[in-house]
Formats: structure tokens, sequence, C-alpha cells
């Protein structure tokens, strides 16, 4: 059995993962694409060695900020990892929320290798998806739609075959749960701007002055909700406060964006957390899973 904690940003996933991993005998698995990365703590909410509590955790930190990792290599070592929890007698349970990351691992999905991971900044979006059209009649992506736009081309380009016709399925690999915490729509965003302000009290800004001091503008800086915004701020562009006030902008935004992706893509059994006494919700979830087992 593998357990799957999904949800927006803010909600509690990385708390209710250790505390299920405690009575389930459990292992963390990391699914968000923006923790592979070292160097990358503050602003993308990843779990401390305290709060680990001893719990075995992968896939953290696993990457240096420069290097290029893909779905393709997540796919690869996530299952390996899963398989050898199992092996151990144990039971993985993935955190994070990354919904393509989550797809990737846990459905029959074939991806080739990405050995090209262009971005083609002097490329304009309609220039991208001009190119995609030229190989692809068939693509069906949003103009707006950059970072897919970007994936497709590559797509392409490496494997000289059409993105349209990228073999897709909804065939599980491994016996899951999805869990889902949710809570509603103006507490979370009232959690989201509250968890900036606590970002920028443990060492946001120093965090990301290094990383912008370092001129690394990979894939793992540019992703992450919390660096690029502040970098006008550090530049002399933008005040801090404005800086702020986009970084809680964008990550509502994206909490809104991965309600719509889970629920379409997953069957998930969604919990409404309780943060007066998230024990209860706790519960609930262990109760569920206990249930789905019996």
């Amino acid at each position: 059995m593998v357990i799957v904690i999904l949800g927006p940003t803010a909600v509690g996933k990385t708390k209710m993962s250790v505390e299920l991993a405690k009575r389930l005998n459990g292992e963390v698995i990391n699914v968000d694409s923006t923790q592979i990365y070292k160097d990358l703590d503050i602003a993308t909410a990843k779990i401390t060695e305290e709060e680990k509590e001893n719990i075995p955790h992968h896939l953290f930190d696993i990457k240096d900020i420069n290097e290029n990792y893909t779905v393709y290599d997540y796919q690869k070592d996530c299952r390996k990892v899963i398989d050898e929890i199992i092996k151990k007698g144990k039971t993985p349970i993935l955190v994070g929320g990354t919904g393509l990351y989550i797809k990737a691992v846990l459905y029959d999905y074939k991806f080739e290798e990405e050995n090209n991971d262009n971005q083609f900044e002097n490329l304009s979006n309609e220039e991208i998806y001009n190119k995609l059209k030229q190989i692809d009649n068939n693509i069906n992506i949003h103009v707006n739609n950059r970072k897919r736009l970007v994936r497709a081309l590559n797509y392409c380009l490496n494997n000289n075959k059409k993105f349209s016709d990228k073999q897709k399925t909804d065939k599980l690999l491994y016996d899951t749960i999805f869990i889902g915490l949710t809570t509603k729509r103006d507490i979370l965003y009232d959690r989201i701007n509250k968890r900036v302000d606590e970002m920028v009290e443990k060492g946001l800004l120093e965090e990301a002055k290094k990383i912008y001091d370092s001129n690394v503008r990979s894939k793992a800086v540019m992703t992450p909700i919390g660096y690029k915004e502040l970098f006008p701020y550090f530049e002399g562009n933008s005040s801090l406060n404005d800086c702020l006030e986009a970084i809680k902008h964008n990550s509502r935004k994206y909490a809104k964006k991965q309600y719509t992706w889970f629920n379409n893509q997953m069957d998930v059994i969604w919990f409404n957390v309780n943060f007066d006494d998230f024990n209860k919700t706790i519960d609930e979830v262990y109760a569920y899973i206990k249930s789905i087992n019996n």
C-alpha cells in the first residue's frame, strides 16, 4: 500500500505525513519538485531535521540548484525508493504538491529520457507555440501556458515524436490511497499570507539574496515561488513590500491551480483540516486508511 498526502501549500501536509509514518511504520518520500534541491529551504517550506522526528525521509536535497533534473529522472528515483521501502515491509508515504511527479510515479506513464532541457529564453510564447504547431499540428496547449509549451517542445525535439501522441494512462502501478487536505479558501489564503511573513522572519531574504548573488538562474531557481519575486528588490527596482505581496499573490494563485489539477487527475479523498486541533484530522485520516486496509 502506498499513501499519498497531497493538497495546496500551507495546509499541513508535512505534519500529517510524519504522524502517519509513526502509526503506519512508514517512510516519507518527497513529491515536491522544488524540495529536490539543496539550499532551497525556507521558500519551499522544506521539512527541518527536527520536524522529521527521526522518520526516514527520501528525495530531499539530492541535487544542486545548477543541476538538471527531469520528471523522467524523478520517476526512476522515486519508484526505486518505493520498491525498497515495500521490500522492508514498511509503508511508503508520498507527500507534496507537484501533481505531475505524483502522476509520473504511480501511474503507468512512459517517459523517454530528456537529454535536452532548453528553456527557450530567447523565444516568446507565440514563437514556441508556432514551432510546436509545425512539428505537431494536433497540439492542444494554450499559448499562455509557457511551462507546458516548453516541456512539449523539448519532448518533440528530444524524441522526434509528436507530443499529442505521448502515451498516458490511468492505470495505477501500486495499490494507492490518495489523501487530500483542504480547508475553506479564505482560511487557506490567510495561512498562505501569514506563512510568507513567517518565512521572512526565518531568513527568507538572506536565503534569496544568496541565490541571487550566485547568478544561477536555472529551472531550480526560477520555478519556486519566493526567490525570483525578490530579485527586483535586490536590484532596486521594487519595494520589499511589493515583492512580498507578489509572493503571496503567486502562492494563492498556485494553490487554486493545485486544487483544480488534483480534482481533475486523481481519485482523491478530501479531509477538511481542523487547524485548532490537528490531531483530530490525523485521527480521521488514519481511521480511513485502516478501514480501507481491513
